[in-house]
């Protein structure tokens, strides 16, 4: 029996919609004198990260205690500010083919989900980057108050979609977030590269 053909898209922001150059994370750490990699790697501890995309706390509480653990390396609490500062300025990028997809999948009547784990500064992001009207609704999980790959993360997505979870098309580049969207009921595409664009076509065209 053929698989039914999507009628929903949820795509996630971070490494597939919006990119990010990591030149300029390596500027800063040089400028600052911080190891290699310290920046990302140190706000991406769980345990700083989990409240943050959550909505426990603040993008600016977030970035505080990135700045409170890299104060040693960094020389100073002051200079681990101004390095983080300085390296939050710098947005991302919009991957231009993929948001060519996104509006060629929604003039042909699939409905877009933006499905992230973010923190109370995305609003401001998709702004600056004028994707607020590129897609139908957004999936914050520091909104939502439950993060990628939960159950009920893609539960209330879909939902938010009006679409039963076997016809929502989830395309990530974390294989969790993945494996847990299957887990969920939804089918799902870890995302490489824009050559993907052909399959994800082919699993939305009628």
């Amino acid at each position: 029996m053929a698989r039914e053909k999507a009628t929903a898209l949820l795509v996630d922001l971070d490494g597939v919609l919006r990119r990010w150059d990591p030149a300029v994370n390596e500027a800063v750490e040089r400028e600052f004198g911080l190891p290699a990699g310290a920046l990302l790697d140190t706000a991406m501890r769980w345990s700083l990260l989990q409240p943050a995309v959550t909505g426990q706390i603040s993008h600016l509480d977030w970035m505080a205690g990135v700045a409170d653990a890299l104060a040693e390396p960094a020389g100073s609490r002051e200079r681990a500010l101004a390095a983080v500062d300085q390296w939050q300025a710098y947005r991302g990028e919009v991957d231009q083919e993929v948001l060519a997809f996104v509006r060629e999948v929604r003039a042909g009547g699939v409905r877009v989900g933006l499905a992230t784990n973010a923190t109370d500064r995305l609003d401001a992001d998709l702004a600056e980057l004028n994707l607020v009207d590129e897609v139908d609704l957004v999936l914050n999980s520091s909104v939502l108050g439950v993060h990628k790959p939960a159950p009920e993360y893609f539960r209330t997505a879909c939902e938010a979609l009006a679409t039963p979870p076997r016809r929502v098309l989830f395309v990530d580049d974390d294989d969790r977030s993945v494996r847990g969207a299957r887990a969920a009921g939804l089918p799902a595409h870890r995302w490489t590269s824009p050559a993907d664009l052909p399959y994800l076509r082919a699993a939305l065209t009628p």
